[in-house]
């Protein structure tokens, strides 16, 4: 598209595949032309930003801030966009992933829990446990509503050190191995279902939404998306408190913060009432300054008295027209109003005032 922040793909085929293959935030997509001879192999490798995903349509009615698309010779045409509302996303060419960034939490899983435990002394676990599980060099794959997720399961402050929280890690891996060496590899891995740590969290709460029959994420689709809302614990979900972190970024929780919690702010509780609504954007769908003016609407209603759904139109608008009324009045009656009548028309010469009329002693009306 005209406003797409990516390189042009030179790439020409009149009839050609498309593979794909994922890794942590990257998608990478190959184009093969079905003639070889017709035009070489091109790859193309996505970053997602906030917004960006994949939509097929017709290609009559493009959605909005299609950047990219890829079109079917099918009658009609049907197109393959790579959609970008806040173009945070990205796409460059060639096969080459990012390089600081680490192995998938997801395809890599032992790469990446070997790369997390053999780097403890790199100073990215200086930070807290919730800004280090953003750190792609080491948590490829993981993004801020999956952070609130898997802390909230395992009841971690998430200002709690990320050393200090993974070095338990290897302590209780040499405790296992003390308690029972000969276990076979079916009960170590019953034991590991039962008590699972943080890094294993970060392999299997991601793939409860990959491995989900239903596209939870495509807001599209009210009904998979609301299965989405319902299947979050804590990030956005009504009594969870947030803090945003060093980085800017909002972090939902339970409980205390932990001791490397920001200063100067307090935590926000999410109101009880009413689950706010996923926007496109779920990394940053409620700030703490929304959340606060929540509370006090909230605290507003809660001293306002409700009005009775008896009331009729009418009388509502009578009494904010007089004002509330004394004693037995009060009480509320239903009216019937009449339709509103001219008002005779006075002439100025016939108002007297009382003063005048006590003057001449004669009382006129």
């Amino acid at each position: 598209s005209a406003v797409g922040r990516g390189p042009d793909v030179p790439f020409r085929s009149e009839a050609y595949r498309i593979s794909a293959l994922a890794r942590g935030k990257e998608l990478r997509l190959t184009l093969s032309a079905l003639d070889p001879d017709a035009a070489p192999p091109q790859d193309l490798v996505f970053r997602f930003g906030m917004s960006g995903s994949f939509r097929l349509c017709p290609a009559a009615d493009l959605p909005r801030h299609a950047h990219l698309r890829f079109l079917t010779r099918e009658s009609p045409p049907r197109a393959l966009c790579f959609v970008d509302a806040r173009r945070f996303g990205s796409w460059r060419l060639g096969d080459a992933w990012q390089q600081e960034r680490g192995p998938c939490v997801v395809s890599e899983y032992r790469a990446f829990r070997e790369n997390v435990l053999r780097n403890l002394d790199d100073k990215a676990f200086d930070k807290p446990i919730c800004e280090a599980l953003l750190n792609q060099k080491y948590f490829n794959g993981i993004g801020n509503y999956l952070r609130a997720e898997i802390l909230y399961r395992l009841k971690i402050p998430p200002f709690e050190k990320a050393r200090t929280v993974l070095e338990a890690l290897k302590d209780q891996k040499q405790e296992r191995k003390k308690k029972d060496p000969s276990l076979t590899l079916s009960k170590k891995v019953k034991l590991m279902q039962k008590n699972p740590d943080l890094l294993e969290l970060c392999h299997t709460v991601p793939m409860e939404v990959i491995t989900a029959e239903k596209q939870l994420l495509d807001p599209e689709h009210s009904d998979n998306y609301a299965t989405f809302k319902n299947w979050l614990q804590c990030y956005l979900v009504p009594g969870m408190n947030s803090l945003r972190d060093h980085n800017g970024r909002t972090m939902w929780f339970q409980g205390e913060p932990g001791p490397m919690a920001p200063t100067g702010q307090k935590p926000q509780k999410m109101p009880r009432k009413k689950r706010a609504q996923l926007k496109a954007d779920p990394d940053e769908a409620l700030t703490p300054k929304v959340a606060s003016r929540g509370l006090k609407r909230c605290r507003r209603a809660a001293a306002t008295p409700a009005k009775s759904d008896e009331k009729e139109e009418g009388e509502e608008e009578e009494e904010e027209a007089d004002g509330p009324r004394k004693g037995r009045a009060r009480r509320r009656r239903r009216v019937t109003r009449a339709p509103a009548l001219p008002e005779p028309e006075v002439l100025p010469n016939t108002k007297r005032s009382r003063r005048m009329s006590a003057r001449r002693g004669r009382g006129e009306a």
